[in-house]
């Protein structure tokens, strides 16, 4: 595997020829390799495997300047899921350990082309433990990145000849460092970033390049992720979440936390946000009622493909790429 160094490469090909390159068929390949490795290694750790909604009255609220999309259900205003978080808690109501496999649609800004990363449709694994605190989701983030290596890693050296050199190191905990570390470190690197927002584009990019292998950045602050992240109650403005970044460049593969559930707490947290609560009447009646605290975390799936493989861009990883921005089947 090697880091992107250059600009990605455009997508140019024609759906034809990029289902006939080499290239799409041994990625497609990996991904499913991948994909097969991560529910058995999930399913081993008692997860249950849920089919979700790919459309419904709301969805995860987003950030960064991705818009969601609208359509027309039966003269109602719905919305394409932009990540299925709100229904993987509720579905703790059902199993205490779920698992999706799903896309996603994000009108992610057109900006976005040009950072190697970014697609407006994309497949997400979405992971949600019931009972469990930040420490345990991600611990499974680790267990389940370090298994889809362990299935991928002899095919790929068996396909390439060549060993798959962003493979985690069996054993070795992943390097954590706090989102204020996290920032020092970027700022010693002569990159300015705001030390009260989300690690921009850019700075996860360098960051990335800077790490030896996966590592975890912790404790965003609060008003930098959804109101769903739990604030931590000892740390007022300090949230109980967590990115994973892998290393050379490839950037964030993974976002998770513990979650709010608390009918008052969500409530509050969603008009300090801006939004409107009425938008999310039937996830506040679930919260109302009672469901079990949790923790979890969604794994990009083209991205996790894209690092695996050293490709330029993630829409290499795509059968039907959407890069934002350019029209495409």
């Amino acid at each position: 595997m090697t880091s992107p160094q250059a600009p990605p490469e455009p997508l140019t090909d024609t759906p034809r020829d990029h289902l006939l390159s080499p290239r799409t068929r041994r990625a497609l390949q990996a991904q499913d390799r991948l994909l097969q490795a991560a529910r058995d290694y999930l399913h081993g750790e008692g997860f249950v495997e849920i089919l979700p909604p790919l459309i419904g009255p709301v969805t995860d609220p987003g950030g960064r300047g991705a818009k969601q999309v609208d359509i027309d259900y039966y003269g109602h205003r719905y919305k394409l899921m932009t990540s299925g978080i709100l229904y993987k808690q509720a579905a703790l109501l059902t199993f205490d350990r779920v698992f999706t496999v799903a896309p996603n649609v994000r009108m992610e800004p057109l900006e976005t082309a040009a950072t190697h990363r970014h697609l407006a449709e994309f497949h997400q694994i979405d992971v949600e433990v019931g009972e469990a605190g930040r420490d345990e989701a991600m611990r499974v983030a680790q267990g389940l990145v370090c298994a889809m290596f362990e299935r991928f890693g002899p095919w790929w050296e068996n396909e390439t000849g060549s060993a798959a050199d962003g493979r985690p190191a069996p054993g070795r905990p992943f390097e954590r460092m706090t989102h204020d570390e996290a920032v020092k470190r970027l700022q010693d690197l002569g990159h300015p970033q705001d030390p009260h927002t989300e690690i921009d584009w850019q700075g996860e990019e360098l960051l990335s390049r800077d790490l030896a292998g996966p590592a975890f950045v912790t404790d965003y602050p609060k008003g930098s992720r959804g109101f769903y992240d739990r604030e931590d109650p000892d740390r007022p403005g300090m949230l109980r979440n967590f990115d994973l970044l892998a290393p050379g460049g490839f950037g964030e593969l993974c976002s998770g936390g513990e979650r709010e559930h608390e009918y008052r707490r969500v409530l509050t947290r969603i008009r300090e946000t801006g939004e409107n609560p009425a938008k999310y009447g039937w996830y506040l009646d679930v919260l109302r009622q009672g469901i079990p605290p949790s923790a979890g975390f969604g794994l990009g799936v083209q991205r996790f493909t894209r690092y695996a493989c050293g490709l330029d861009a993630v829409w290499q990883a795509s059968a039907y790429p959407k890069v934002p921005g350019v029209m495409a089947p």
